[in-house]
């Protein structure tokens, strides 16, 4: 199968699970942002643990290979105040803000088109940035299995027991 058709496939699937977890919703989006309900993060929270397991099964029999990028501390305080702030202000994450289109609420067009716009002038200013942000600290390609000296399928099992406790958490609380 190719890889545009699979790509598709897995979007529209993708979709589908944000609009029945009702991850869409502008209430809970804020709701999130006020850490009042804590669908949004238990919907991501599932999505990494098994995006890790499944990335790490395909690189242990050798389908893909980790290439880690560089962990820029610039690039990671500024890229990530922006995300913040346009999620904030929009109500809606990249994932979601399509999801909401596709749900045919037409004002997600708007943080759709403030994304390819913010992409553009990145893109645009990047010698730019070069010079300015993304050469604050460059800490090279990290990951934190070799950070901590340990195996990755340790770090991966500490990690679902954290997230395993933090959610059954949530559910005590009703969140």
């Amino acid at each position: 199968m190719n890889e545009q058709i699979l790509g598709l496939i897995t979007g529209v699937a993708f979709g589908f699970l944000l609009q029945k977890g009702r991850v869409l919703r502008f209430d809970k989006q804020v709701a999130a942002m006020r850490l009042k309900d804590m669908t949004i993060l238990k919907f991501m929270l599932a999505a990494i643990l098994v995006g890790m397991v499944g990335l790490h099964l395909l690189a242990h029999f050798d389908i893909l290979a980790f290439k880690h990028k560089p962990m820029n501390l610039g690039a990671v305080a500024v890229g990530g105040a922006l995300f913040g702030a346009g999620w904030a202000v929009m109500g809606f994450c990249p994932g979601t803000s399509v999801g909401a289109l596709g749900e045919g609420r037409w004002h997600a067009v708007f943080a759709i088109v403030g994304m390819l716009l913010g992409a553009a002038a990145y893109a645009e200013l990047y010698p730019f940035f070069q010079r300015t942000v993304l050469a604050w600290k460059n800490f090279g390609p990290i990951a934190l299995p070799e950070t901590l000296g340990l195996n990755p399928w340790l770090v991966i099992a500490l990690f679902w027991a954290l997230c395993l406790a933090l959610l059954a958490w949530f559910e005590k609380k009703k969140l």
